[in-house]
Formats: structure tokens, C-alpha cells, sequence
């Protein structure tokens, strides 16, 4: 798709598009399938809910947001790459059985798991560090709320609420682009972890 442009106010031409960079753990087919049913069962128990709800293709988990920019800085790819490179991470699994909201102006509704998933936050960690040293100018989040966003709400929160369990076998990670609006993720790297 074509770049988009408007006129700044000094005549010249500023660019619209929003090129977003994260990594992510992205679901397998069925556990995409799984999460889109949970969100359904959501849609038939809250049909109060006026929501927003994200398509299938769409479901991740955000491991480190590296921001928004008005372009893709090869600098930042490289130094997200060099980062990844390093980390290393055993298989886990990642259940997710509880479905609630965050706070926000679309609170976000969220599927995320009641026990805390050791492997997960010790990826997170892991990541942050090699980014950390690898990256320049990127503000990471001190803690992490791992979870996938199935909606945004507008303006109702969705209570507290035990659901089907999702059972997530997780095996990589991967660095994301995304031009916000437009398109599907473009996948720039993944980074199997190991089985031993």
C-alpha cells in the first residue's frame, strides 16, 4: 500500500503512517483457534459488551513494545535482531484461563493466565536485558502483565471472569512491524527456544 502524506504547516510534506515494532510470542493455528473461541463464548456471556473485538490473525503477546515511529529506523531493527540473537529460552507452556479488563480510555478486555508462568517472565527478563545493551534510546516497561488482547471495550470493564483454559505451547518468539491501520504483521525474526 502507498505511503500516505499530508501537508505540515511549513508547506513541506510530513508522513501519516505509524510504523510499530514489538516482539511478540504469536499462537499456533490451534491455539489461535482456542483463543478465538474463548472470545466468542466472551461475545454470548457479555452481550452487553460493546466492544471492538480483534481478529484471530491479529492475537499475540507483546513481550517489549520498542514504539512508535514516522519510520522504521534500520539502526533499531538491527539492534532488536543483535538482541534476540542472544537470548536464549527453554520450551514452556502458558495457560491462560482468566479473562478481565485494563484500564484505559478502550479498556482492553484480556485473556491472561491466574498463575504466574515462570518461563515467560524469565524470556521477558532475559530480553530485556540483551535490548537493553543493544538498543539505544527504547524505554522498557519495569514489569510485565503478560496477556493477549481479544477487544477494546468502549468504555465498559469486563469483571474478573474464569474461563475455558487455553493451553499454549509455546516454542519462539518474534520481532514485529506493523503500520498501524494497514495490512497484517509483518514478521521480521523469530527466535526458536530450545528443547533441551
Amino acid at each position: 500500500m502507498p505511503e500516505t502524506h499530508q501537508s505540515d504547516l511549513l508547506g513541506g510534506i510530513a508522513s501519516t503512517e505509524v510504523h510499530r515494532l514489538f516482539f511478540a510470542l504469536m499462537p499456533d493455528a490451534p491455539t489461535r483457534e482456542r483463543l478465538a473461541a474463548v472470545a466468542v463464548g466472551l461475545k454470548a456471556a457479555r452481550p452487553d459488551l460493546r466492544a471492538r473485538w480483534i481478529h484471530p490473525d491479529r492475537y499475540h503477546a507483546t513481550l517489549h513494545f520498542l514504539g512508535d515511529h514516522v519510520a522504521l529506523r534500520p539502526s533499531l531493527v538491527d539492534g532488536s535482531v543483535a538482541a534476540a540473537d542472544k537470548v536464549r529460552a527453554m520450551l514452556f507452556t502458558w495457560t491462560l484461563d482468566t479473562a478481565t479488563s485494563f484500564r484505559g480510555r478502550e479498556p482492553p478486555c484480556v485473556l491472561q493466565g491466574v498463575e504466574t508462568c515462570e518461563p515467560l517472565q524469565q524470556l521477558w527478563q532475559a530480553l530485556g536485558k540483551s535490548l537493553a545493551l543493544a538498543v539505544q534510546g527504547v524505554r522498557f516497561e519495569r514489569s510485565f502483565t503478560p496477556h493477549v488482547t481479544l477487544a477494546y471495550s468502549h468504555g465498559a470493564m469486563l469483571q474478573e471472569l474464569a474461563v475455558e483454559p487455553v493451553t499454549w505451547p509455546v516454542t519462539e518468539f518474534a520481532l514485529i512491524h506493523h503500520v498501524v491501520g494497514q495490512g497484517a504483521y509483518q514478521i521480521l525474526g523469530r527466535w526458536p527456544l530450545a528443547d533441551s
